[in-house]
């Protein structure tokens, strides 16, 4: 019994080394000082910053997982909408479930990610609902837009969608699909073809189907990052994906989501403590991002391809305080509704630029008739 206890405890501190992987960065000595000192903002380096994050996740996830996690499964669209400006509730026009858009590039770990908010927040252990790239599956892609319900619930205010990734070396190709996304909105089953593919047969029955879904307008998107691919292209002097990253996440296209995109890094677990720092704080500054606000590091799978389900507390709590800021983003955005006067505001202004167009027209016609016949006249 007493061998069995030291065993069990041998394990937890093991398992804790790795959920606490930052604690044993050089500059965390100097992070602890900080917990029991004023912190002086002018002294505290992006470094200091980040582990500061994580010690403020590490402790959230002990405290407020449970909790947290109850606001979403309660949650419908609105719900942290807040009062600005003198307009009601009743006033805005929110759609009946908020939709968050999972983008990036190919490997990047979105489906990954999927799957894991489908372990933390809908209970549903090591169930794959998503596939992956992962393992024997090492050349699939996703070819089709998935609409997930992560809750796993009747009742759900949100849902996710997982996306095809990009190709780094068609970055223009992928923006300009991004931005049909969110001007056109998304919807389940949706085929997402590109020139040059060699899609299955099925394509016909899969466009039929996909015109049944209801359409969704994109609320938020998170912009996923494989953090250990363009590290290791960093360290050869390839800038490329990083490049390709800093288009998709400065797209104006995302600016309409009021704000950057959230920033999920994954695949971090596969650097060294300093370097998975390091490439953290490389990536947010040539993004222009905040290293700590709207950036997360998440781990989507453990070595042996499993998720990494509740026995992870800080890795719950970083993707559940994710899909909590999107939904915050989401409600905040809202617009007005359009009322029957602001439509024949709009239709009025419309017919005077008409006018104005035909009056400048006329006026230019006029003008060169009267260039070309000024010589001829006589006074």
């Amino acid at each position: 019994m007493r061998d069995e206890f030291f065993v069990n405890q041998h394990d937890e501190e093991e398992n804790r080394a790795i959920y606490y992987w930052w604690k044993s960065a050089a500059k965390f000595n100097e992070c602890v000082k900080f917990k029991f000192e004023m912190p002086n903002l002018s002294k505290m380096t992006p470094t200091l910053k980040v582990l500061r994050e994580m010690e403020r996740l590490a402790l959230m996830s002990s405290e407020s997982l449970d909790e947290l996690r109850q606001k979403l499964m309660s949650y419908r669209a609105g719900d942290f909408w807040v009062p600005i400006g003198g307009i009601n509730k009743e006033d805005i026009d929110i759609p009946p479930m908020n939709t968050i858009v999972l983008v990036g590039f190919h490997n990047a770990g979105k489906s990954s990610l999927v799957n894991l908010m489908y372990s933390v927040l809908g209970r549903s252990g090591l169930i794959p609902f998503a596939q992956t790239s992962s393992g024997n599956a090492s050349a699939y892609t996703t070819l089709i837009m998935e609409e997930h319900n992560v809750l796993r619930s009747t009742r759900n205010g949100f849902c996710i969608y997982d996306t095809r990734g990009f190709d780094y070396d068609k970055v223009d190709e992928g923006l300009q699909e991004l931005k049909e996304w969110m001007a056109d909105g998304v919807h389940n089953k949706k085929l997402c073809s590109r020139p040059g593919d060699i899609l299955p047969k099925l394509d016909s029955k899969l466009e039929d189907a996909s015109s049944m879904f209801v359409k969704r307008k994109v609320n938020c998107v998170m912009l996923v990052a494989n953090a250990s691919e363009i590290y290791k292209s960093l360290r050869v002097g390839d800038l490329k994906p990083l490049d390709a990253l800093k288009q998709l996440f400065c797209s104006p296209a995302l600016k309409k989501s009021n704000g950057n995109p959230i920033l999920i890094l994954t695949h971090g677990d596969k650097l060294s403590t300093e370097d998975r720092i390091d490439c953290r704080l490389k990536i947010c500054k040539h993004l222009g991002a905040s290293e700590t606000t709207g950036t997360y590091d998440i781990v989507c799978v453990t070595e042996y391809g499993l998720l990494a389900d509740e026995y992870d507390p800080i890795t719950a709590y970083a993707v559940t305080e994710a899909v909590y800021r999107a939904l915050l983003i989401s409600d905040r955005a809202q617009l007005v509704k359009q009322t029957f006067l602001d439509w024949a505001l709009f239709a009025l202004s419309w017919l005077m630029c008409f006018l104005a167009g035909i009056f400048a027209f006329l006026a230019h016609v006029f003008n060169v008739l009267a260039q070309k016949h000024k010589g001829k006249l006589k006074w």
